[in-house]
């Protein structure tokens, strides 16, 4: 009797084999990707207390006598460097091939140099005093210690965001050259989780230092920082890639010249990068909330909350403490819906609660209820809208999207801060600072529901590929 491959009834089954995820030339066994999200998100948690720090910068400037308009000034030079930069660093990355991959050899020869700038920053007042001393001791009696460290602020910044640029670029770019795609929308909410408890935690227990012990408080972070992204490097293993494209003809001018041909000639790509602008400019009236918070107004100005700074982080932190649990429930909706669709409902909820905020905010409680609504409702549109990113822009130029949609928002950071710091001192009311916010988000909202209505067409959930960002695209936006 010839053998049956077929089990005998009652036979039990045999072991299930275990799900095979992969990215790339990359394969993970639930076991092996659990420990690469994990190293992810570890770097996750303490980029985010560093992305922090110059939350700060505003303050700094302040303290020394800044007004609004030179404040807003420093966002916008700190932005015109990263425009100018940001697609030199992309597509640096991109085309990059070492022994270690594209993307972590830039983590770890910046994060030293990221550190040490940070740390300038923090020493900015001591600094200061240097700086006037030694101008002195050279025969310049004109310049102030408070002119001469907001100098040194606003020549650190620079400086930090020319390193701190390769971080953001090389680290953002990682994640879909290392996490699967089918699992990419419950990386990004737990990604962000892990983000908003770093955030958490910087406000929550070091916000309130900073006045005091600056320098210090730069110190600590620089260093997890930088241990942290050691251990990414050394823990995180980039797959084999294929060969970068040819570089274009004509030097470093074609480069430009084929870098905007590509970036910038669909319209469907126009409509991605202009929903960042928008939102991108939304945050700039952010950054002057902590004096809408606290007792760091101007004279003359209309009355604000009065609270502490310590005060003032307790109330952000338990935002944060929000944005954790939603960050962590959007993953699911994003695999389930799409990030498109759950992009939507976030956007419209934070424009409604920006305005919520403008109209309601009395006080420390009001402030924490709809400061609150607020960033949960900013939770669900980033949980989702960082997850777009690997679905709908060209996987093979990933980095150099990355850096176009970048540049979009840095736009909206270089024409934001002038122009609201010029705006608050004719108004001579912080509060107003939600209702910019909440205008701008309403523009980005119809950006975001253009941009649906293209991918719809251009097959949607079931169909869309990204459309070959080399061609031109017509005025019904198909590929």
């Amino acid at each position: 009797m010839s053998a049956d491959s077929t089990p005998a009834p009652g036979t039990p089954p045999g072991p299930k084999a275990s799900k095979v995820y992969r990215v790339g030339t990359l394969t993970y066994t639930r076991g092996a990707l659990f420990q690469v999200c994990f190293w992810m998100l570890w770097g996750d948690f303490f980029f985010q207390l560093l992305e922090s720090m110059p939350t700060v910068t505003p303050l700094l400037l302040r303290w020394q006598g800044a007004s609004d308009m030179l404040i807003g000034s420093v966002g916008s030079l700190s932005s015109v460097v990263a425009f100018l930069w940001f697609p030199v660093v992309a597509t640096h990355s991109d085309r990059y091939r070492g022994r270690f991959g594209r993307r972590r050899p830039f983590l770890f020869w910046f994060a030293a140099p990221v550190a040490v700038s940070m740390v300038l920053l923090g020493a900015a007042k001591p600094a200061g005093i240097w700086v006037h001393h030694l101008l002195a001791a050279l025969g310049s009696e004109s310049f102030t210690v408070a002119g001469c460290t907001i100098a040194w602020i606003m020549t650190l910044t620079v400086i930090f965001l020319l390193f701190n640029a390769y971080i953001v670029q090389a680290y953002a770019c990682l994640i879909p050259d290392v996490i699967p795609t089918e699992v990419i929308g419950k990386f990004y909410g737990v990604y962000r989780a892990v983000g908003a408890l770093g955030s958490l935690a910087f406000n929550r227990w070091a916000l309130g230092w900073v006045e005091t012990h600056t320098l210090h408080v730069y110190v600590l972070i620089a260093l997890l920082f930088t241990s942290a992204f050691i251990l990414i490097t050394w823990k995180v293993k980039e797959g084999e890639y294929p060969p970068p494209p040819p570089k274009p003809s004509g030097g470093p001018l074609g480069a430009i010249r084929e870098y905007f041909q590509t970036c910038f000639r669909h319209r469907f790509y126009l409509n991605f990068f202009s929903v960042t602008f928008f939102y991108w400019a939304s945050l700039v009236p952010l950054g002057f909330v902590v004096f809408f918070g606290t007792a760091a107004g101007r004279a003359g100005y209309a009355a604000t909350l009065g609270l502490s700074l310590a005060e003032f982080g307790e109330v952000k932190g338990w935002t944060f403490v929000v944005q954790v649990a939603v960050f962590f429930a959007v993953g699911f909706f994003v695999d389930r819906y799409h990030p498109m669709r759950v992009a939507l409902v976030g956007m419209l909820l934070t424009a409604l609660t920006y305005f919520g905020c403008f109209w309601f905010v009395s006080n420390k409680h009001t402030l924490l209820i709809w400061w609150s609504l607020n960033q949960a409702a900013i939770a669900i549109f980033l949980g989702s809208f960082t997850a777009m990113g690997p679905v709908l822009l060209p996987r093979d130029r990933y980095g150099q999207f990355v850096s176009a949609n970048l540049i979009f928002g840095m736009i909206g950071l270089i024409l934001g801060p002038p122009l609201v710091g010029r705006l608050l001192e004719r108004i001579a009311d912080y509060r107003y600072t939600f209702l910019f916010s909440g205008i701008l988000t309403a523009l980005s909202l119809v950006a975001l529901i253009l941009l649906y209505l293209q991918w719809q067409a251009l097959g949607g959930a079931k169909g869309f590929t990204a459309p070959d960002p080399t061609v031109r695209s017509n005025h019904d936006a198909t590929a």
